[in-house]
């Protein structure tokens, strides 16, 4: 008699998903999410201001590149036109008092027309970089 017992009763599968454990683990995820996202802070660049310097260098060596992306050096005393592969070499051997000094002591100032492509200033500041110059600014002009 057991054996007609089981035939009659069959197994019926449940065809049916059970969404109450996928509901309690995401409103669990919605809520770590919304403690953690305000202790999140957003990465600040802290950009420099212009005109926060507290002293200007004395007597820096400047370079201006020209539109035609010409270059030219100015000394205390004289004027050097270089390009910007000799760059470096004009400004460790352009003028006396800057080999007396160490090249890392110099400072050097890039005025650049506003038309120049910015690979040209990297490329003049990566040149003066390798050739040991440390003190490097960019001249700007302060809009009012």
């Amino acid at each position: 008699m057991s054996a007609v017992t089981s035939r009659s009763r069959r197994r019926r599968t449940i065809s049916e998903i059970n969404m109450v454990p996928f509901i309690d683990v995401m409103l669990v995820l919605l809520i770590i999410f919304m403690v953690t996202a305000p202790l999140i802070t957003p990465s600040m660049i802290a950009l420099p201001k212009v005109g926060q310097a507290s002293k200007q260098p004395q007597s820096p060596v400047r370079i201006e590149i020209q539109k035609d992306e010409s270059l030219q050096i100015r000394f205390k005393t004289n004027v050097v036109t270089s390009s910007v592969g000799g760059v470096a070499t004009a400004i460790v051997g352009g003028e006396p008092a800057v080999k007396a000094e160490a090249a890392e002591a110099v400072p050097v100032v890039i005025s650049a027309d506003k038309s120049i492509r910015y690979e040209t200033v990297v490329k003049v500041m990566d040149a003066l970089q390798k050739a040991g110059v440390t003190r490097v600014g960019l001249s700007v002009q302060t809009g009012k």
